[in-house]
């Protein structure tokens, strides 16, 4: 062996090299790397699972808002006397409505109707919400659902169009502003009642039953229509 190869093998196994000490510190620290990725990622599947299901719990509810929104200010204001077919009532509370099964909250007359070729009528249409039971079991609450009568003019029972707007709903109120105080039961048809125009406003408190959207929701809606009378106002000199 020339001392030129003897040379060339000797600086390579004195080559410095890695100890067990340094690989095991090596591998050690590449666990907790991979660890603190994984709970990060976690995390953020996490985050992303309660979001989603936020956003698909507010998308409903949203646009029940917005039909709500819709119908109370396109709201029709009553006339004087018995004959109220196209621009009927205004009235809130614990009330039945024709061709509605079970009970309803409230019940307005609105200019939200779409014509088209299958509904020829006026766009001035009867609209009421109530909250019914849920037939599947594994919701919790009931069913606010928006019930809509178009054609008004009908010589026979007219047909009801129900719409389900939202599940799991524990409750819904309706208030109505008078210019003084709220009022919880306004009847526009009551020959005894004092309600006999569109209140000013109209609060809605929809309170859901459970899960992302536990918190209750408020929604108010100015009413700027009012209906004209025949009286004549006096004042004292």
């Amino acid at each position: 062996m020339t001392p030129a190869i003897y040379t060339q093998l000797r600086s390579r196994h004195g080559a410095p090299g890695f100890t067990l000490i340094e690989m095991i510190l090596a591998i050690g620290v590449a666990a907790l790397v991979l660890i603190a990725v994984n709970a990060t990622l976690f995390a953020a599947l996490h985050l992303r699972d309660i979001t989603a299901d936020a956003v698909d719990a507010a998308s409903p509810l949203d646009r029940a808002a917005a039909l709500l929104h819709r119908d109370l200010e396109c709201a029709v204001p009553p006339t004087n006397g018995s004959t109220r077919v196209l621009s009927g009532s205004f009235r809130v509370g614990s009330l039945t409505s024709p061709g509605v099964n079970g009970p309803v909250s409230i019940e307005l007359f609105t200019a939200t109707g779409a014509l088209n070729s299958n509904t020829p009528w006026p766009d001035i249409q009867r609209v009421s919400y109530g909250l019914k039971a849920s037939t599947d079991r594994s919701v919790t609450g009931k069913n606010l659902v928006r019930s809509v009568t178009r054609n008004l003019l009908s010589l026979t029972a007219p047909e009801v169009q129900e719409q389900l707007l939202l599940h799991g709903v524990a409750d819904i109120k309706f208030s109505c502003y008078d210019g003084a105080q709220w009022q919880e039961i306004w009847d526009t048809t009551s020959p005894t009642s004092a309600s006999t125009n569109l209140p000013q406003a109209v609060r809605v408190d929809i309170q859901m039953a459970g899960g992302p959207l536990s918190q209750p929701v408020e929604l108010l809606v100015p009413l700027g229509v009012q209906s004209l009378t025949n009286m004549v106002l006096t004042s004292s000199q």
